[in-house]
């Protein structure tokens, strides 16, 4: 398998230019930290990602994870590379400094989970999921449980665990059966079984803290009714010390078809006694409210995931593309063979490639930027607009990054031709690891579902409208910015109309007919996000033209940021025109047959 290198070039030019670090600098939490910080800080980790992390992701794929009595046993390696990197501090970058976290704009930590991604997505979900069961205390948990808990856990000496599925509720959380009673002393006893729990048990660490979602006895039916819990793995006494051992225990890992390093568990709540010890964050029933508060960042993460594995699967192709002699290329002398990197088609796969994995980058990016705006920005209106745009994108960042990371890593099987195909390659395990993504927090059909149903009418569709805005003032940009553009200016023009075409149909279709506008959710997404794409890639195109013409010290990657933006404006935007049929087409064929005609 191919080496990793973080490709410090491609997130310079985004920090330094279309996601300003600089800017971020200039809002009050981050007024110590300049760019020269950040960049230190990104050097450093991507050295980290690549000479300790990277080496351990097809160890990983092979040996995969097992339970060994009331553990589970890693992969060679896993456990060195995590202690390495929690010895670092590096989980406490973006958090805030009054829990030990290094009080770095969130936009840094999605530089850092893209590298997380891409060195091993499989190892990187013990950091990333105990990121979100920070990100829940922090924002819903007592003063007494953030004390008690984020500062172990923002250090990496304690990981997290998101507890909310369970075999009879997948996506339809409010299923959920597993019991929370509570007791004299204000704990709860919690009592059921999860399933599909990342990294719910391993030996890194001397604790575990599950966040576990669970229904009181008088609760309401359905989401309305489900309440959220930290469950420890060791119960933690007042002084900090470790405890009695909680009644949570591993069943089983599951045994899975990509990212098979990172232990998948069944945990058991309460089976040697009368309920695990929990205690309530917050209010009953309002654990789902406190779920989607952390649900932006977390869709934004799987996101990143996609983005991670896309980097990678493009590195290791065009490794191979520059060392694997195949025939002859066009125009050469017949004599020695050609590197299949400079056959036509094999330029197209590498180019698809490329191109839209910087269009997912500045798309995560973007909306990373937005995050840190959303909660620091000088006054009121800039974070309510930038919270809007957040919440518009998110479902579209975390699709569209997930959906192409497929494709890309699919074309990095083809770029290898049969030999993609065997598993010492490496090419297919980046493939076999994608596809989680179109499923973690909500699969990309649920994000259809909340972009039609909840995003596009928000502030009575005002939101939609701000951000078509913002695209059609970087067309104008554009056409003022001369021929070696005017391909972008053309086709992001052009799928601005597509899009708002198939807006206005879901608008008055979904109004007289909510079925008609979920039916056509799923290819409406996918327009929608490739013009937002486009949009940033005309955007990144704006930059680097200026930059180039200017002779800037980065002129060389501003040079190469306009074949990749051109690239994907005139071969990757245009797919939208063939989704505005679909779009329109609604629901009359996906009904016209029943469940036994299926």
């Amino acid at each position: 398998m191919s080496d990793y290198t973080p490709p410090l070039h491609d997130i310079r030019f985004l920090l330094d230019h279309v996601t300003p670090i600089g800017d971020l600098a200039k809002l009050e939490p981050f007024a110590e930290i300049d760019a020269d910080s950040v960049y230190g800080v990104v050097e450093e980790f991507g050295r980290l990602m690549s000479e300790v992390w990277a080496p351990t992701n097809a160890v990983g794929d092979h040996e995969g994870s097992e339970v060994e009595g009331d553990t589970v046993r890693t992969a060679t390696g896993f456990k060195e590379a995590y202690k390495a990197y929690a010895d670092a501090g590096w989980g406490a970058v973006p958090f805030e400094e009054a829990y030990g976290g290094g009080g770095f704009p969130w936009l840094v930590g999605i530089v850092q989970q893209e590298m997380l991604n891409s060195a091993n997505m499989a190892l990187a979900m013990a950091p990333l999921l105990t990121q979100g069961a920070i990100d829940a205390i922090l924002h819903h948990g007592s003063e007494e449980q953030k004390e008690k808990y984020l500062l172990k856990m923002v250090s990496g000496e304690w990981t997290g665990s998101m507890n909310l599925t369970e075999p009879d509720a997948g996506s339809d959380v409010g299923a959920l059966r597993t019991k929370a009673i509570k007791q004299d002393d204000g704990s709860y006893r919690i009592s059921g079984q999860k399933i599909f729990i990342t990294f719910g048990e391993h030996s890194f660490t001397d604790n575990i803290i599950h966040l576990v979602l669970a229904r009181t006895p008088d609760a309401p039916t359905g989401t309305k009714g489900i309440s959220c819990f930290i469950v420890p793995k060791f119960l933690v006494n007042d002084d900090g010390s470790l405890g009695d051992r909680n009644d949570v225990h591993i069943v089983s890992v599951e045994h899975k078809m990509g990212i098979k390093g990172s232990p998948t568990c069944v945990l058991a709540y309460g089976d040697d006694s009368d309920g695990a010890v929990g205690y309530l964050i917050g209010e009953e029933n309002a654990g789902m409210r406190y779920m989607f508060t952390m649900m932006n960042n977390a869709r934004l993460g799987v996101g990143v995931e996609g983005l991670g594995l896309a980097e990678r699967a493009y590195q290791h192709a065009l490794a191979y593309a520059r060392e694997r002699k195949q025939g002859f290329a066009p125009g050469a002398a017949r004599g020695e063979k050609s590197f299949i990197v400079e056959h036509p088609d094999v330029r197209r796969n590498l180019l698809t490639m490329k191109s839209y994995t910087e269009a997912m980058r500045v798309l995560s990016y973007k909306v990373a930027e937005q995050i840190d705006v959303a909660r620091h920005g000088a006054d009121e209106s800039t974070r309510t607009a930038a919270q809007e745009m957040v919440d518009l994108l998110i479902p579209l960042a975390k699709s569209f990054c997930t959906d192409v990371a497929e494709t890309v890593t699919s074309i990095g099987i083809q770029v290898h031709g049969g030999m993609g195909f065997i598993e010492e390659t490496g090419a297919a395990q980046f493939y076999r690891d994608t596809k989680i993504t179109q499923i973690y927090e909500g699969t990309n059909g649920i994000q259809a579902m909340d972009l039609v149903g909840r995003k596009l009418p928000m502030r009575g569709g005002g939101v939609y409208q701000d951000q078509l805005g913002r695209m059609k003032a970087t067309v104008a940009e554009l056409a003022e910015a001369g021929p070696e553009l005017a391909v972008i200016h053309r086709e992001l023009s052009s799928a601005l109309d597509a899009l708002e075409d198939a807006t206005g149909w879901i608008l008055s279709e979904g109004m007289a007919d909510p079925v008609q506008a979920l039916s056509a959710a799923t290819p409406y997404q996918r327009l929608f996000a490739t013009t937002v794409a486009g949009w940033l890639m005309g955007v990144q195109a704006l930059v680097a033209r200026r930059l180039v013409d200017a002779g800037a010290p980065d002129a060389d990657v501003a040079a190469v940021k306009l074949v990749t933006s051109r690239f994907f404006a005139e071969h990757l935007l245009p797919q939208v025109h063939g989704l505005v049929a679909p779009v329109k087409a609604g629901k009359a064929d996906l009904f016209a047959l029943d469940a036994a005609q299926l």
